[in-house]
C-alpha cells in the first residue's frame, strides 16, 4: 500500500502578532517536577523574550503542560518557541539523565483576533489551575502571570508585559487592577484551543485508579518487583489522567526518580 505523507497544515498569521500557545509534555508526560524546574522554564522564556524583544502577556505552567500568551517579536514565533524548546530539553534531560522527546513534536496556537479573546484567553490561562482543582484562587498559583497582574511582587516581573490587557478595564492602574480581578476570577464557561482541562484526582481517587493498574498486587509491593515489571507498571500508572508523577510516587512510597526514569 502506498502512503501519502499529508503535509502539516500552515499555521494562520496573525494581524496583531498575538497568538495563545500551548506546549505539552510528550504523550501528556510530566514537564515539570519541582520548583527548579518551574524557575528554569520562565528563566528561559524571559531570556528570549529579551533576544527577540517578544512581548508576554500571560503564562500559566502546570505539571504537564504550558499556556503562553506571546506577541512575536523580531522573528517568528515558531523560532522562537523552537529556541525556548531545546534550551530547556536539554536542562531537563541534564537534570534527570533521560534522553528523548520531553514535548510533543509541534505547540498548538491560536490567533487572538479581537480585544475580547485576549480577555478570554487571559482569564482562561489563569484559570486552568483553579479548573483542574489544584488552588481555589488562580492568584495562589505562583506559577502564572496572575500575581503580576494583580499587583503582587513576583520573582519575575520583567518577564509580563501587563499594560496592554490592564490599559482595556481603566487608565489609572489600580482601578485596571481591581477591575481585572473582578473580571479573572469571574464564573465563566470560557473555552479557548484545546479545552481539556483535566481536574487532578484527590490521594484517594488517585489510590482506587492506582489499584485498577496493579491488579494482583498490593501497592507497597512495587517497591519489591523486577526492575522490568516495575517499570511497565510505573509507565501505565503515569497515563493515569489527574494522577501527578510526585503524587504517584508518595502514595506508593517510592522515590520520584523511578518514576521519572520508567
Amino acid at each position: 500500500m502506498r502512503v501519502i505523507n499529508v503535509p502539516r497544515r500552515a499555521r494562520e498569521k496573525s494581524d496583531n502578532g498575538i497568538y495563545h500557545i500551548i506546549l505539552r509534555g510528550n504523550s501528556r508526560q510530566e514537564i515539570f517536577h519541582d520548583d527548579e524546574d518551574f524557575i528554569r522554564f520562565i528563566e528561559t522564556l524571559n531570556r528570549y523574550k529579551t533576544k527577540t524583544n517578544m512581548k508576554v502577556h500571560g503564562w500559566c505552567l502546570m505539571n504537564n503542560h504550558v499556556h503562553l500568551l506571546l506577541e512575536k517579536g523580531e522573528e517568528e514565533l515558531s523560532a522562537t518557541m523552537k529556541r525556548i524548546g531545546v534550551s530547556f530539553v536539554w536542562f531537563y534531560n541534564r537534570k534527570y539523565e533521560t534522553t528523548g522527546h520531553l514535548f510533543q513534536d509541534r505547540f498548538k496556537s491560536e490567533i487572538i483576533d479581537s480585544d475580547k479573546y485576549l480577555l478570554t484567553v487571559i482569564r482562561y490561562i489563569h484559570q486552568n489551575p483553579v479548573k483542574a482543582r489544584l488552588v481555589k484562587n488562580p492568584v495562589d498559583w505562583k506559577w502564572s502571570s496572575c500575581p503580576g497582574y494583580y499587583g503582587e511582587k513576583t520573582l519575575y516581573a520583567n518577564l509580563l508585559d501587563s499594560d496592554l490587557i490592564l490599559g482595556m478595564f481603566a487608565e489609572d492602574r489600580n482601578t485596571a487592577i481591581r477591575e481585572f480581578i473582578e473580571f479573572n476570577e469571574a464564573v465563566n464557561d470560557d473555552k479557548c484551543l484545546e479545552d481539556d482541562i483535566k481536574r487532578r484526582l484527590k490521594d484517594e481517587e488517585a489510590i482506587e485508579e492506582i489499584k485498577k493498574v496493579m491488579v494482583g498486587f498490593n501497592l507497597v509491593e512495587i517497591k519489591s518487583l523486577p526492575k522490568e515489571q516495575r517499570d511497565e507498571i510505573l509507565s501505565r500508572i503515569k497515563k493515569i489522567e489527574g494522577i501527578t508523577q510526585r503524587q504517584a510516587a508518595r502514595i506508593l512510597g517510592i522515590s520520584p526518580n523511578l518514576i521519572f526514569k520508567s
